[in-house]
């Protein structure tokens, strides 16, 4: 098969053939591949088990990367000024689909109006300006949501299971995250329900994080950690200083457990990565396919960071925890 018809059955299949999608496609080189721009907000490293889900699910949909699709990845390091360098990158390749995380999407988005963009999470799709509804996106960006309802009350649940005595608590939140404004609001709801006193601790670059940590000294009983692209990369650097000031901490994803963190609760965000596949080939135009919500979730729970802590981790929590790092 050529690479001229390679290309047009993967349009084809983006566009469900002439009808949607056309425009990434116009003026493209003849014989180029038809190319996904992966734009990941981390590291590599850490979001290796993202890019595999979604891989995979491309391969299982007969799209190989280097045969009949071309995969560019670009990585961010949790630095916002390199999301828009990268974006005009992609704009500037004219790859025919973007992939990128909620705030990374928002990004790609002031960089084109034609490229279709897939975001795999987003924490507040409305709220960021992303899509004009869930229903009915809009313009040329679509995705999945990782706000399930309820979660920040979920995990502030069971960070009081393991530390009853818990009253006062740190957030610590990129403060130009906006999908940290949805979740910040629930966990105020939450946090009158369990009686805790909620201490912001906004940061927005890495520099941040340590005075952050000096500036909470004596004030705070455990952390509560809002996801996005720099607290990720930084994970273990969050989680060494919590350590220090033996603090329980509670995240919402897996690769912050994995980093010494006490417990996650969140959205699996490979099964995201995942789904994203799909919705690349789904063959509707971004307008009109709407943002999906996250079906999978997952506990983890890190037993060596427990007792560095010196926490007894209730035998019933354990029970219920999908995973338990020893």
């Amino acid at each position: 098969m050529s690479r001229n018809v390679q290309r047009r059955e993967f349009i084809a299949v983006l566009g469900g053939a002439a009808a949607a999608w056309p425009l990434a496609a116009r003026g493209q080189q003849a014989g180029k591949l038809p190319t996904i721009g992966y734009l990941g907000g981390g590291a590599a490293i850490s979001q290796r088990a993202w890019v595999d889900a979604f891989v995979q699910r491309l391969r299982e949909l007969g799209w190989i990367d280097g045969r009949n699709v071309a995969i560019e990845y670009r990585w961010g390091e949790g630095r916002a000024e390199r999301f828009a360098e990268i974006a005009t990158e992609f704009v500037r390749l004219k790859v025919d689909v973007i992939l990128a995380g909620g705030t990374e999407a928002a990004v790609a988005k002031q960089a084109t109006s034609v490229i279709p963009i897939v975001f795999p999470s987003a924490g507040d799709p409305i709220g960021s300006r992303l899509v004009a509804s869930l229903a009915r996106p809009g313009g040329n960006v679509t995705g999945l949501s990782n706000l399930g309802s309820g979660l920040a009350a979920k995990r502030l649940e069971l960070l009081r299971e393991v530390f009853p005595e818990l009253r006062r608590l740190a957030v610590m939140l990129n403060a130009d995250y906006s999908g940290g404004v949805t979740e910040s609001g629930e966990m105020d709801v939450a946090a009158r329900t369990l009686g805790l006193e909620l201490i912001p601790l906004p940061i927005r670059r890495v520099e941040d994080i340590a005075p952050a940590f000096a500036g909470l000294k004596g004030r705070a009983e455990g952390l509560y950690t809002i996801g996005d692209s720099l607290v990720h990369v930084h994970r273990l650097r969050i989680n060494t200083f919590a350590l220090a000031a033996r603090l329980p901490t509670m995240f919402s994803q897996r690769e912050f457990v994995e980093a010494a963190g006490l417990m996650s609760y969140g959205t699996n965000f490979p099964d995201l990565n995942r789904r994203a596949a799909d919705k690349i080939l789904r063959g509707a135009k971004p307008a009109d396919l709407p943002v999906e919500q996250p079906t999978k979730f997952e506990f983890v729970i890190n037993l060596t960071t427990a007792k560095a802590l010196g926490l007894e981790i209730p035998p019933t929590l354990l029970a219920r925890a999908d995973e338990v790092i020893e």
